[in-house]
Parts: structure tokens; sequence; C-alpha cells
């Protein structure tokens, strides 16, 4: 099959999945999506069994489908330029010191503890992974990727308070959490001989500099909406910060998705109030907020539908199932001890850890991140570890996330400062 044919299929059996679930089955739409894909996968493999010729063909469609090139040269710049640009920098701006430390040092925190916790793990179950490469898996399964869990979250009423940490954490971390996977595997692969400081120096650069760069081309495109009045227009320049800047950042090798995050929130900010008209408003917030939308669904189609090309064997299963709880057991953890030492300036609720601990959903980047590890034994075993984990917080936290905040009454989070 050709590219084009491939996408068409895709996008048709992602809309299907779209009709079946709001006409029969009435799940939120990614949860539904994700779910209905991974039957369609579960299916096909069944057949597979019987009929190798339809296993042979649906893997081989599958895989002419890049799914790190699709998310991270695809879709991860305009869905984060989509994601900051409806964020009040205000509100962002008042948890600036929770949302850096949870998206910094409690990414480094998960990263060392899920790497830990899988190293003692292996062997008990006959596995010999060197650590490395389990900081490596810890690397790519710490960013949070909540776009499933934040609607159940305002249906619920939860507060806006965690609701702005959530969304912040979730936007840098995934910047931070990418920049530490690459520094890792530039060690494994001795694409960098760097020292542990001097990797730590590299990670603080390229955030930093993703940072620098996002504020310039942010205030570069703000002059460029600033200084005309057509909504097409502006919506291409907008269209051209959320893909050519993140290619730029990427070339000059620091945070491509830092940068495109602080683009978005410098456009939905200063760039809504001062540089656009009120139908270059209306128009352009309509754009993004459906382009991330239909962007959404077809990442989450795609995380569904991705097991056919995927080779898992049974003796993988039970390592990836043994991830779950410790992936978990590291997010409390990495979220109970920030917060912790940030009580002495900032009030918290008493749920919000275990709000944020079940909330930390997990999505196409570290499915991506996973696809992209070198060959080595233990490769699949982490793939496939990685995907089970993603499938558990898409159809099981996020789906209990609003009987959870129910019954811990989190509309008493309205006290949360």
């Amino acid at each position: 099959m050709s590219l084009f044919q491939v996408i068409s299929l895709i996008i048709t059996l992602v809309a299907l999945f779209g009709y079946l679930n709001h006409r029969f089955v009435g799940l939120p739409d990614i949860i539904g999506i994700t779910a209905m894909g991974l039957v369609v996968s579960l299916i096909v493999t069944a057949l597979g069994a019987a009929n190798p010729e339809v296993s042979q063909w649906a893997t081989a469609t599958m895989r002419g489908v890049n799914f790190s090139e699709v998310v991270f040269h695809g879709l991860l710049g305009m869905l984060l330029f989509a994601g900051s640009l409806h964020v009040n920098l205000a509100e962002l701006a008042g948890e600036k010191w929770v949302i850096l430390v949870l998206a910094t040092a409690g990414v480094v925190l998960s990263t060392v503890l899920v790497g830990m916790g899988l190293y003692y793990a292996a062997p008990v179950l006959g596995l010999g992974l060197p650590f490395i490469y389990c900081l490596l898996f810890g690397a790519l399964i710490a960013p949070t990727d909540p776009i499933a869990v934040l609607g159940l979250l305002r249906k619920a009423g939860v507060e806006k308070t965690l609701q702005t940490r959530i969304t912040g954490e979730s936007l840098f971390n995934d910047g931070t959490g990418v920049v530490l996977f690459l520094t890792l595997l530039g060690l494994v692969t001795g694409a960098g001989e760097a020292s542990v400081p001097e990797a730590l120096w590299l990670l603080a650069r390229e955030v930093a500099g993703g940072l620098i760069f996002g504020i310039a081309a942010g205030f570069a495109g703000f002059y460029l909406l600033k200084t005309i009045d057509s909504y097409a227009v502006e919506i291409l320049v907008t269209l051209s910060m959320a893909t050519a800047g993140y290619s730029a950042a990427e070339a000059l090798h620091l945070s491509a998705p830092i940068a495109v995050v602080v683009m978005g929130l410098i456009v939905g900010n200063h760039g809504k109030r001062f540089a656009m008209s009120d139908r270059t408003r209306e128009q352009l917030f309509s754009f993004w907020e459906l382009t991330d939308e239909l962007l959404n669904l077809l990442l989450f189609g795609l995380i569904g539908l991705e097991v056919i090309a995927l080779s898992i064997s049974a003796r993988d299963l039970l390592p990836a199932l043994i991830a779950i709880p410790i992936v978990l057991a590291a997010r409390g953890i990495s979220v109970a001890l920030p917060i912790g030492a940030l009580r002495q300036v900032r009030q918290f609720s008493p749920h919000t850890i275990k709000l944020m601990t079940w909330g930390g959903l997990r999505g196409g980047i570290s499915i991506a991140l996973a696809l992209s590890l070198p060959a080595f034994a233990g490769r699949e075993t982490l793939i496939a570890a990685t995907y089970v984990v993603v499938i558990f917080s898409i159809l099981v936290q996020a789906l209990t996330m609003g009987p959870l905040v129910r019954w811990l009454g989190a509309n008493a989070l309205k006290n949360d400062a």
C-alpha cells in the first residue's frame, strides 16, 4: 500500500471507531477510540493465527507508519502548541514553582526510581537488564500526558488550581523527559561520552535553551500577528511557529517541546490580548481547538492499532505487567517528595498527591521513545512494558479518574490555594 492509502485507512478506522463509540458505547472519545483500536488489533492478531496472510498484511501496513516519526515530526509540535495556546499564563505563573519542581526534579526522580525498581525486579523475572537500559525505560515512561483526564477532572468539578498544576507539569515535563532520554541514549550508543555531571549540564542547557528560543520565536510571531489583520495568514503564522519553530529548535540541539510550549503560551496570552482582532481571535482559537481534538483522536487511535506492529511475546507480558505498579509507585513518590518540600510555601489539599499520581497518564510520547531504543537483548520487553503501562493508564486510570475524584470528595479542593 502507498503511504496515502495507509493514512487514508487509518483515518477511516479512527473515524469508524469514533462513530461506533458515540453511537453505541458512550466512553470519552480518546478512551473509546483507543479501546476499539486495541480490540481490532487483538482480533487481527487472533485471525493471524489461523490465516498468517492476514497477520502479515496488517503488520506490514502498520509498520509502514513510523510511529516515532509520526509523533516527533508530525504531531508533537502541533499538539503541544495547541495545548499551551489555551493555558492561562497568569494562572500558570501562580503555580510556577510547583510546576518547575515537578517537571524537572520530579521527572529525574521518577526516572531513577523506575530504573531501580525494574533493575531489581528483572532478575526475579529471569531478565538480565543492564541498569542504564532500566534508566532509559524510566526516562521514556516519566513524561505524563493528562489530555484524556483533563476533561474528566473538569466535569467532576475539581478546582482550577489542580488542573493548572497537572496541565503545566505535563506541558513542560514532556520536554524534560525527552531530553533526559536522549542524553541517556547518547551514553548507551556512544554518541555521547560525557560524565554524569556533564550529562546533567547538557540536560540543563537544552531545557534552558529551549525556553530562551521559545521566548524569542514567540515574540517574533507575536510581532507578525500584531502587524497584520488576516485570520487566514495569522493561522498560517501560528502553524509555522508550531512546525518550523519545532524543527529549528531541534536543529539547534535545544528542547523543541519546551520551545513550542513557550511559543503557544505567548500567542495564547499576549497574542490573544494585543495582536488579534475579534474575528481573528475567534477563527484562530477555533482552528487550533479543532486541530488539537482531531490530532489527539488520530494519535490515540494509532496507539490502539500499534499493537499489530509490535512483536510482543508471551514471555514479555509478566515483566510488562510488573512495570505498572513500579511506575505508579515511582510516580507517587516523585509527586509526594516535591510537594512535601513545597508545603512550607504552598498549600495543598490532602488529596492532591493521590489525584496527581493516578492522573499521571502516559501516552504516545512514551511509545515513540520506546520504539527508538537501539537493538539489545531486552528491547522487546521494554517496548511491551511501555505499551502495557500506556494502555493501562488510558483505559484504567483515565476511566476511573472521575469516580476517584468523587470518592475522595475532590470538590473540597476549592480550598486548595
